[in-house]
């Protein structure tokens, strides 16, 4: 029979142990994400039965103003043998833990997915004016296990954060995948809409040039990702944001954080980041110009990061977030399309969960983010 598990701090380095023996965890599940929000103080977390580490989280904790008390927050995680006893047997001594750090709840989003959709599939449901959401539509594939451990979670307490058709605060609960392993990039490309593959050729002809930027280029990537911000309306981060995560991420494991530049005849068309952790690499943030959009740069550059994620031993590459909506008056929809034409599958995964431990205090503050949102 086994030890009764126990949650205490760990090193970085046994925390990228874990990461390693999984092959693959949430670029925010990292130690280094951690020195990238340097807003909430953060640990890393392991799960021992007896002697051995069997699971770890990276623990960012935000403090309430004014008193001692803490929001524990685990973004897409914590990475742990989920399905191989009762969630409970993981979650007892987690919440025991929060409680020695002063949390008054616990926010957590275990990256397991539950069900999946073919971009075939989302293409048709997207016409078909019966289906509003991808909930809506029938999966490709189910993953049994995950839909119990929803339910697992909801009888120990947790409560799954749920938020309007959009993108709110937290982590994306629908993501795009495209599905590297086994496949050559003859096979990528064949499996790409004939948009994509268009794209991808005309910017090739036009003379489109996708090149790796370094820590020096950060600046002109930012130029035109203010550009961006400005024109799709949303908040932009600053260049000192950008420029920590790059000396974070590459500190802990060298090239871990990629820029890539398309230019132009010279000019800076499209400008991206990419994240690889073990075999999933994440497109993560992306800027375009409104000049020269004819010339398909951001096609261009995404099937460089494709080619190079597959160059480089990934299994997924992780186009991040979706919306559930199908309305095809919904703005978000072009997305879905846009990421569909890759021929990957949108999926769905758990969600964020919280756990109240003081329940006033945990109602005070959901209040309160609710008045900031």
């Amino acid at each position: 029979m086994s030890a009764t598990i126990i949650v205490a701090p760990i090193s970085t380095a046994d925390h990228l142990s874990v990461i390693d023996s999984f092959g693959s965890a949430s670029f925010l599940q990292t130690p280094a994400w951690g020195r990238v929000k340097h807003d909430w103080s953060n640990e890393s977390i392991g799960w021992f039965d007896g002697d051995q580490l069997i699971g770890a989280g990276l623990v960012l904790y935000r403090k309430v103003p004014k008193i001692n008390r803490y929001l524990a927050y685990l973004p897409e995680g914590p990475l742990l043998p989920w399905y191989s006893r009762g969630a409970d047997e993981f979650l007892t001594p987690l919440v025991h833990f929060a409680k020695s750090r002063r949390a008054f709840a616990i926010r957590m989003g275990p990256a397991l997915i539950s069900r999946r959709w073919h971009a075939n599939t989302v293409k048709k449901a997207i016409a078909d004016p019966a289906l509003a959401t991808l909930a809506d539509t029938p999966a490709d594939a189910v993953d049994d296990d995950a839909l119990a451990l929803r339910e697992e979670l909801g009888g120990l307490g947790w409560r799954e954060v749920l938020i309007d058709d959009g993108f709110g605060a937290g982590q994306p609960k629908y993501n795009f995948h495209l599905p590297l392993a086994g496949r050559s990039q003859d096979d990528l490309l064949a499996g790409m809409n004939q948009l994509w593959r268009r794209n991808i050729r005309k910017a090739a002809k036009v003379g489109v040039e996708v090149s790796a930027g370094t820590r020096k280029d950060l600046p002109e990537f930012h130029r035109i990702y203010l550009e961006t911000a400005e024109r799709d309306d949303f908040t932009a981060r600053p260049l000192s944001y950008f420029e920590g995560m790059w000396d974070a991420m590459n500190q802990e494991t060298p090239g871990r954080l990629a820029l890539y530049l398309a230019r132009h005849e010279g000019d800076l068309v499209a400008a991206t980041t990419m994240v690889q952790v073990g075999t999933h690499a994440w497109y993560t943030y992306g800027a375009s110009t409104t000049a020269k959009r004819h010339v398909r740069g951001s096609n261009a550059i995404q099937w460089r990061m494709i080619c190079d994620a597959l160059d480089h031993g990934a299994d997924i590459y992780d186009l991040r977030g979706i919306t559930a909506t199908l309305d095809p008056d919904d703005s978000h929809v072009g997305l879905i399309q846009f990421k569909a034409g890759t021929g990957g599958d949108a999926v769905e995964y758990l969600g964020e969960w919280d756990l109240p431990i003081q329940r006033v205090l945990y109602r005070a503050f959901t209040a309160y983010m609710s008045r900031r949102a």
